[in-house]
């Protein structure tokens, strides 16, 4: 029987079994993982598991046997919901790294409004964790990440539009992290 998705293996056998095809994705992926994992202390100690198995499902939604609407982070949230994953889960997946600006663009936003979105460390962690992680899993200053993304995605284009809109809530959620983990004691 396989791990709860919502404990770091269970979500990493999900992962491993959809993303390796996508080469720099899976790449991408395990690095947000263990980034989530260096960064659990912003989030209070039970909720640590909960990072690191976001963090590994994030993105499953670009895996094509999971495609419905073309928008990863809905995909991802609907696979999940259907194979019976805690609801906490399910949005936090359905809602990382300002999914609420894209789903705009894309004409999407009732659809991923099914899933209530929280404001918690939990949420800025994971944020954090995907915006501090660039395409193949290289370590990126959060400027740098946005950058990158800008950079990827043609001008007008809906991620472009998106990311640029986001900006201002991706970088106050890195930030957020950034002091809680900073406060912590050594």
């Amino acid at each position: 029987m396989p791990s709860a998705l919502d404990t770091p293996q269970g979500a990493a056998e999900l992962a491993e079994s959809l993303l390796p095809p996508l080469g720099n994705r899976w790449l991408h992926t395990q690095a947000v993982a263990a980034r989530a994992r260096e960064a659990s202390a912003a989030v209070p100690e039970g909720e640590r598991d909960l990072l690191v198995a976001a963090a590994w499902l994030h993105d499953i939604g670009y895996a094509p046997e999971l495609r419905q609407t073309g928008f990863h982070p809905l995909d991802g949230a609907r696979h999940l919901e259907e194979s019976g994953a805690p609801q906490r889960l399910v949005r936090l997946v359905a809602h990382h790294s300002g999914a609420v600006y894209e789903a705009e663009q894309r004409g999407l936003s009732a659809e991923l409004a099914v899933y209530e979105r929280e404001d918690s460390p939990l949420l800025d962690a994971l944020i954090y964790a995907d915006m501090t992680t660039g395409p193949a899993g290289q370590s990126f200053e959060f400027d740098r990440r946005m950058d990158e993304i800008l950079e990827r995605y043609e001008p007008g284009s809906e991620v472009h539009n998106a990311i640029t809109k986001a900006r201002p809530y991706l970088g106050a959620a890195v930030e957020r992290t950034l002091s809680r983990l900073a406060a912590q004691p050594m």
